[in-house]
């Protein structure tokens, strides 16, 4: 497991270094000068020659990316050049909203989508299989950007239910949870059933059901368990996904989280911020990749590392 640990965390090393490599070239490549964003369009040219030297701007890129890099292996994302303070306190100040939103999401996706796709998988061809594979389907076609808006107009402008946006109670993480986890459940309950469904055909459940186990437990205890490996995998590799979408949920509800911090440094060009919540998103997503397959170990004794 140690060598195994090991062997995986110096893998991910180039991984974010080609991520860091890209992002500082993307960003670069936008269009627009972060120090004219900064001071106006009405600034004098000498007052924007003197910002872009004291940020760093003036210098070539080759010299920046150096400085970038050597920023990383010390630790150090750079200061942001619209709040003056260190990029990773400004994450740090933002990662808790994001961690409650995502969390939420995730536990709203697999509350309907595990429920959903045994049912489907047990009543196989009928009316049930049918009416959540068709809700799963619906719940894949619709975009955050649309079922976001959607979910606003009817549940906190029309019925007046639900707060439209912000922060701060738990009524506020309803529309953006629903928002986000959508998707998620959606394929979650298509893979749970396909997985379950191959389970139920094997002897050890028929065998299970002649020593005397119910239905429903033989299900559960057996044919479930047995199919989480690929129900894992999912949800371990939607979790990135889930980080990825909150840039469009937390836009949606002014939700004060990464995803919105990313937004708003990618509107005012700010290089380091932008990198640093790229290079955080990244991290996060190699690391729920990680503990996924760590995850394999414990649900099934017979995987072994080497």
């Amino acid at each position: 497991m140690a060598r195994y640990l090991a062997r995986r965390l110096a893998l991910t090393i180039p991984v974010l270094l080609g991520v860091a490599t890209l992002v500082f070239a993307l960003i670069h490549l936008v269009p627009g000068d972060p120090a004219q964003a900064m001071l106006g369009e009405g600034a004098s040219q000498q007052d924007i020659a003197r910002l872009r030297t004291s940020l760093g701007l003036d210098r070539p890129l080759a010299a920046q990316y150096l400085s970038f890099l050597g920023g990383l292996g010390r630790g150090d994302l750079g200061k942001s050049f619209r709040f003056g303070t260190p990029v990773a306190q400004e994450i740090r100040r933002r990662l808790p909203q994001t961690a409650v939103l995502a969390v939420c999401a995730m536990v709203f996706a697999i509350a309907l989508a595990i429920p959903l796709g045994i049912v489907a998988a047990v009543y196989r061809g009928r009316f049930l299989d049918h009416a959540s594979m068709t809700l799963a389907l619906a719940g894949i076609s619709m975009p955050g950007f649309w079922l976001g808006p959607l979910l606003a107009i009817v549940f906190a402008v029309y019925l007046g239910w639900l707060p439209v946006s912000g922060s701060g109670t738990p009524a506020h993480l309803v529309l953006p949870s629903v928002t986000l986890g959508a998707a998620l459940a959606a394929i979650l309950a298509r893979m749970t059933r396909a997985s379950v469904i191959e389970e139920l055909r094997e002897l050890y459940v028929t065998a299970a059901r002649a020593r005397g186990l119910s239905r429903a437990r033989a299900i559960v205890r057996h044919a479930f368990r047995n199919s989480l490996i690929p129900v894992i995998t999912i949800i371990g590799l939607q979790f990135g996904a889930v980080l990825t979408g909150t840039i469009i949920t937390e836009t949606i509800f002014a939700w004060p989280g990464v995803g919105r911090l990313l937004i708003q440094a990618i509107n005012t060009r700010d290089y380091p911020l932008v990198q640093g919540c790229i290079l955080f998103i990244s991290v996060t997503y190699v690391a729920m990749n990680l503990l996924t397959d760590l995850a394999y170990g414990f649900i099934d004794p017979r995987i072994r590392f080497e």
